[in-house]
């Protein structure tokens, strides 16, 4: 008894100074869980089979002649007058054995890159979203002091890993805007870039920016992607002439394009689970293919972004358990076809309340069950994509946080285990001051962001302040603080010729523009 009171006394006399502060570079995160399962494995093989069967004997419209003559070299069935193009599965099968399985996603700094492959977890901002809210100043369009903003808050948290357009910059005009997008991702992060399909002129135009940012050789710019474009097919059975241009394209240039149908079972999907992922595969199964007949080994994803619509409105829903069997089946039909894929949370709420934060956790939970490579949307995502939310961003970040936390692997030796502890502490004590406490206390537990874990009496002391209201001053405070990366003024300098011609000469107009 008196041995175990002086190891206490010296326990609790124990500088912390040397202590290592717990790490919250959440990169090159890797699946904690194994992938669950909505389908049997013979369910899944029929589902894709059914696909084949789709693209072959209904086929999917092109709109883009190029496209056409790509499938119709490799003998495809192509109808010109109705644009219909039928695929066999020999072709399909070709293309899945030439996309690569591991992609590397390079960055302006090294410790940002990752690897898009099964197994990893990789997380992005709400993005696409044609309005801004917070507290303070309300709802609003995009602007972009919102898209400045909103990429400053994405480069500030390590667990959003690629950059995405959370606020669309609506007061600079859209053929000038690909170039404001891509000066203030050059000169503001330092992580994986994101470019719209918007026209070959424009991204091109972006390609050479990013070449003349960040200093690479064209022999660079095709060691690894630099830059990624979600493709988003025109369900049902259609892909556009812009998507089918960013398909080429990126494809040619050596960079990734996500190919993600976006199917609302009940709506331009059938009602079904299964019929509702069938019509998903074969879109996304052309697309994928169209990359390949483009550019064999052309880095391409797998996308599945399905939910369910209210059947009274109309609206898309988000994190309902449709949503949740969607995204674990989508995640099984990728594994079958063995390429990394991309899922999506978000939430249709039109503020920042329970549920926003039901709908968003609920969509996280499905993509961690799916074992998704990545996760768009999952942070800051409301009114089903219409509206970026700073403070629904800021507690989504802590959601983020604590998936990531799953990620590292509990240690197993002797000393963790705590018998030293155990015998420490007599019946009815406490372990608030034992030695194994005090060596491990600083990093034992994970720190919230911006949730309170105070009592009543104490959070009333504080001012009663709500997780929103706790992540206003977050948000606010991450802006204040913030630093531009290294590179930032040397990219600024070399780009800013390249935008004052293209201003000069009236920009790019986007594609139908």
């Amino acid at each position: 008894m008196a041995k175990r009171q002086s190891r206490r006394r010296k326990s609790t006399n124990t500088s912390d100074e040397n202590a290592v502060p717990r790490s919250h570079a959440y990169r090159q995160l890797k699946h904690p869980f194994e992938a669950q399962r909505v389908f049997s494995d013979d369910a899944i093989e029929r589902m894709h089979n059914m696909a084949l069967r789709l693209l072959e004997e209904l086929g999917i419209k092109m709109l883009l002649p190029e496209a056409r003559s790509l499938f119709k070299a490799a003998s495809a069935i192509v109808d010109d007058d109705t644009l219909m193009v039928r695929i066999g599965k020999e072709i399909v099968d070709q293309a899945l054995n030439s996309a690569p399985r591991s992609i590397r996603l390079r960055a302006a700094s090294p410790t940002k890159e990752q690897l898009y492959e099964n197994g990893s977890m990789l997380f992005t901002a709400g993005s696409g979203c044609p309005n801004a809210y917070d507290i303070e100043r309300g709802r609003r369009p995009g602007s972009l002091r919102d898209f400045n903003e909103t990429l400053m808050l994405q480069q500030s948290f390590d667990i959003i890993h690629l950059l995405g357009p959370s606020a669309e910059p609506q007061d600079v005009p859209p053929n000038l805007r690909h170039y404001e997008m891509l000066r203030s991702q050059l000169t503001l992060c330092d992580k994986p870039i994101f470019t719209y399909a918007r026209g070959r002129a424009q991204v091109q135009e972006c390609f050479d920016l990013i070449k003349l940012g960040l200093n690479l050789s064209d022999d660079d710019f095709i060691d690894g992607c630099w830059t990624s474009t979600v493709i988003n097919t025109n369900s049902p059975r259609q892909i556009d002439i812009p998507m089918a241009e960013g398909i080429i394209d990126f494809a040619r240039a050596g960079q990734i394009s996500i190919i993600t149908p976006f199917c609302l079972a009940g709506a331009m999907a059938p009602v079904s689970i299964s019929g509702a992922l069938i019509l998903q595969h074969a879109e996304a199964l052309a697309g994928i293919t169209l990359a390949q007949l483009a550019n064999p080994g052309a880095p391409v994803s797998y996308g599945g972004f399905a939910s369910n619509v209210d059947m009274k409105s109309g609206s898309p829903a988000f994190g309902t358990p449709e949503h949740i069997k969607l995204s674990i089946g989508s995640g099984q039909l990728a594994r079958y076809i063995n390429l990394p894929w991309r899922s999506a949370a978000g939430s249709a709420s039109n503020t920042a309340d329970m549920q926003s934060a039901t709908e968003n956790n609920m969509g996280l939970m499905a993509a961690l069950q799916a074992n998704a490579t990545l996760t768009i949307h999952a942070a800051g995502w409301l009114e089903g994509g219409l509206c970026f939310g700073y403070e629904k961003f800021i507690n989504d970040v802590e959601a983020l946080q604590t998936i990531a936390e799953l990620c590292t692997p509990l240690p197993e030796d002797e000393d963790t285990m705590g018998w030293s502890a155990l015998a420490d502490v007599e019946p009815g004590g406490h372990f608030f001051a034992t030695e194994h406490t005090m060596k491990r206390y600083r990093d034992a537990f994970y720190p919230p962001l911006v949730a309170d874990l105070s009592n009543n009496g104490s959070w009333l002391e504080s001012g009663g302040l709500t997780s929103t209201q706790r992540a206003t001053t977050i948000w606010q405070n991450t802006l204040r603080d913030f630093k531009k990366p290294a590179h930032s003024q040397s990219a600024a300098d070399r780009i800013a010729g390249y935008i004052e011609a293209g201003i000069a000469r009236g920009g790019s107009a986007p594609a139908g523009g």
